[in-house]
C-alpha cells in the first residue's frame, strides 16, 4: 500500500506575465485569527474585467506579434503566408487605436479565476464580472453575439452579450488570479473530442491520427494558429478545457516530464514533430505555404485505463487572452501590446506576392463570371465595386422564400455575396469592423441558390464541403476566401458605404450592400471543379 501524497494534476511554474498596475483602490487587508486576509470590493472585480475585455478585443500579446513577424523574415514562408501575416499586423495596428477591435466576432466572454484562501468578498462575485464583460460590450464598438433560447427553437440576441462563462475556483495562497478569454465562434467550433484508446499511444499511430485531424481543421477558424492537442484526461471535460486553456499558452510553465503520482506534463519534442506535420500539409497561412500554426502546445495527462480521450483546440488570430491579478498591492492586468507598429517592417504588397487580378464588380454577373474563369484557383484578387452580405440568417429567410415559389431576389442575382456581420460603426466610420464568417455554414443552400440564379460568386473564409464544388462547376459558380483575420483593417481601408438592403430587423444578420475598394481575395473554387483545398486534406504519404 502505498503512502498518501497530494499533487496538483496542473503544476504550473513561476508566473513570468509582465502586469500593469490599473488601481489600488477596492482593495486592503486585515488581520484575523493571525492572519492576513486580502479583502477585495466588487468595484475591483468590475474594473479588472471591463479593462481586461477591452483590451483582448483590440490589443495583442507581443510574443504573437513576434510570431507574425516571423513570417515576413522567413525565406520559406510562401508568398500568401506573407501577405496574411502583413494584412494581420495592419489589422493589429488599426485596432490598437481603441476604435475597431481586431475581429468583427467579438466572441464570447469567458473568465477563469482562482480564489485564493485568504481573499474575502462580499459575494456576488459572478456577477461583479459579469457586470464588467457588460459595461465593455455596451461602451465598446463591440458585437453582442449571445442567443438567448424562448423555448428549443425560437432565440432572441441579449442585446449585451451576456451571460459570460464564468468558473472560479478555490486554491491556496492570498491572491485573486484570472484568466480573461473572447472566443468567437469560428475558433470556438474548432474544438474536438476524440474517444480513443490505448491503441493510438505510439509514436507512429499517434502522429497519423493527428496529422488527420489537424487537416480536417481548415482555415475557417482563420490561421496561424496557436493549436492545441491534449492526450489523455480524468474526464472528457477535463481534456478540453485543458486543450482550451493551452492553446491560450496559459500552461506554457508545466514541467517537461510526468511522474508516477499522474502529474500533466509538456512533451515539447512532441511538439516541434507536430508544428513540423503542420508545415508540410502546405495549408498554410490560409491560401498554401508553411505557416499553418505559429506553434504547437502538446499536453500529457493521466487517464483513466479504459479511456483515452484526445482533445484538440485552437487559438486563432484574433488571439484574445490575458491574465489579471489582484493582490494586496493593487489590480493587475496582463500588460499587452499598445505599439504594433513596431513589428510591422517596411515592406510594399509588391515583396510580397505575384500578379494580383483587379476586379471591377459593378458590371453585369456573366461578364464577371466570365473573367474569373481564366484563372486558376489561388489567384490573388483585389475586389472593387458593390456587394451584398448576407449570413445564417438571411439565408434560411431566402430559402423560405424560394421554397413557397417567390423566386431569388434580384439582389443576389446581380452581385456578389460576402458572407458576414458587422460589428457596431463608429462615428466617422462607414462600418464597423467587418471580416468575413465561416463559409461552411451557408454550403447547404448553394445547390438551390445557384440554380435559382443567384450565390454565383461567393466571398467568404475557410474550406468548404465537395457539395458546393459539384454546384460551381455544374452552375458555373465561384468561391473566393478572403483572409480571416483582419477585419479592422477592412472596416477603415476597403470598406466605404454600407447599406441595409432587407430584413432590418435583424440587426448585424441583415442582408447589406457595401462598396468595397481594393478588397483582398482568394480563388479558392471555380466553375470547373477544382478546389484549393482539395488536395490538402488529403494525408501525406510521409511517416
Amino acid at each position: 500500500m502505498s503512502d498518501f501524497q497530494f499533487q496538483d494534476m496542473l503544476p504550473l511554474g513561476k508566473d513570468e506575465t509582465p502586469y500593469r498596475l490599473l488601481t489600488k483602490e477596492g482593495v486592503s487587508t486585515f488581520e484575523a485569527a493571525g492572519r492576513t486576509f486580502l479583502q477585495v470590493e466588487p468595484e475591483a472585480l468590475t474594473l479588472l474585467t471591463r479593462e481586461a475585455m477591452r483590451d483582448i478585443s483590440h490589443l495583442l500579446r507581443p510574443g504573437h506579434l513576434q510570431q507574425l513577424n516571423n513570417i515576413l523574415q522567413d525565406p520559406e514562408a510562401s508568398s500568401n503566408d506573407k501577405f496574411v501575416a502583413l494584412e494581420l499586423l495592419k489589422n493589429a495596428n488599426i485596432a490598437a487605436g481603441g476604435v475597431l477591435p481586431s475581429c468583427q466576432d467579438t466572441g464570447t466572454a469567458i473568465v477563469m479565476g482562482k480564489k485564493g484562501q485568504y481573499v474575502l468578498t462580499r459575494g456576488g462575485d459572478e456577477a461583479a464580472i459579469s457586470r464588467g464583460v457588460f459595461d465593455t460590450y455596451l461602451t465598446s464598438n463591440l458585437r453582442y453575439s449571445q442567443m438567448a433560447p424562448l423555448d428549443m427553437y425560437k432565440e432572441v440576441n441579449t442585446g449585451n452579450n451576456l451571460p459570460a462563462q464564468i468558473e472560479l475556483y478555490a486554491t491556496d495562497g492570498d491572491a485573486y488570479k484570472f484568466l480573461f478569454m473572447a472566443k468567437g465562434g469560428g475558433s470556438a467550433n474548432k474544438s474536438y473530442l476524440f474517444q480513443e484508446t490505448k491503441a493510438v499511444l505510439n509514436p507512429q499511430s499517434l502522429l497519423a491520427f493527428l496529422e488527420q485531424k489537424i487537416r480536417s481543421l481548415g482555415t475557417a477558424a482563420c490561421p496561424p494558429y496557436h493549436l492545441a492537442i491534449v492526450v489523455g484526461g480524468t474526464s472528457a471535460e477535463f481534456a478540453l478545457k485543458t486543450a482550451k486553456y493551452a492553446s491560450a499558452r496559459y500552461l506554457d510553465t508545466l514541467p517537461a516530464s510526468g511522474n508516477a503520482l499522474g502529474r500533466g506534463f509538456r512533451d515539447v519534442e512532441l511538439e516541434q514533430e507536430v508544428l513540423k506535420l503542420t508545415q508540410r500539409t502546405g495549408i498554410g497561412a490560409q491560401f498554401g505555404g508553411k505557416y499553418f500554426c505559429h506553434d504547437v502546445r502538446v499536453i500529457r495527462l493521466p487517464r483513466h485505463g479504459a479511456s483515452c480521450p484526445v482533445a484538440i483546440a485552437v487559438s486563432c488570430s484574433a488571439d484574445r487572452q490575458a491574465l489579471g491579478k489582484i493582490t494586496r498591492d493593487g489590480v493587475f492586468l496582463e500588460a499587452l501590446e499598445t505599439d504594433p507598429a513596431k513589428y510591422l517592417p517596411e515592406t510594399k504588397d509588391a515583396d510580397l506576392s505575384g500578379d494580383v487580378v483587379k476586379l471591377d464588380l459593378n458590371r453585369p454577373m456573366s461578364d464577371l463570371r466570365a473573367e474569373l474563369s481564366r484563372y486558376p484557383i489561388k489567384t490573388r484578387l483585389s475586389l472593387s465595386g458593390s456587394l451584398v452580405v448576407a449570413r445564417d440568417i438571411a439565408h434560411a429567410k431566402i430559402k423560405e422564400r424560394l421554397d413557397r415559389g417567390e423566386g431569388m431576389p434580384q439582389y443576389l442575382k446581380d452581385h456578389m455575396v460576402y458572407y458576414a456581420g458587422p460589428a457596431k460603426t463608429p462615428e466617422g466610420y462607414a462600418s464597423g469592423s467587418f471580416g468575413p464568417t465561416t463559409a461552411g455554414r451557408m454550403d447547404a443552400y448553394v445547390d438551390q441558390f445557384q440554380a435559382e440564379g443567384g450565390s454565383f460568386v461567393m466571398l467568404a473564409k475557410g474550406n468548404r464541403s465537395q457539395a458546393v464544388t459539384e454546384a460551381c462547376k455544374k452552375h458555373g459558380g465561384f468561391y473566393l476566401g478572403s483572409i480571416g483575420g483582419p477585419a479592422a483593417r477592412l472596416a477603415q481601408d476597403c470598406i466605404k458605404k454600407v447599406e441595409v438592403l432587407e430584413y432590418a430587423e435583424l440587426g448585424m444578420e441583415a442582408v447589406w450592400k457595401i462598396d468595397v475598394v481594393d478588397f483582398p481575395a482568394f480563388i479558392v473554387v471555380d466553375d470547373k471543379g477544382n478546389d484549393f483545398f482539395a488536395n490538402i486534406n488529403k494525408p501525406s504519404a510521409k511517416k
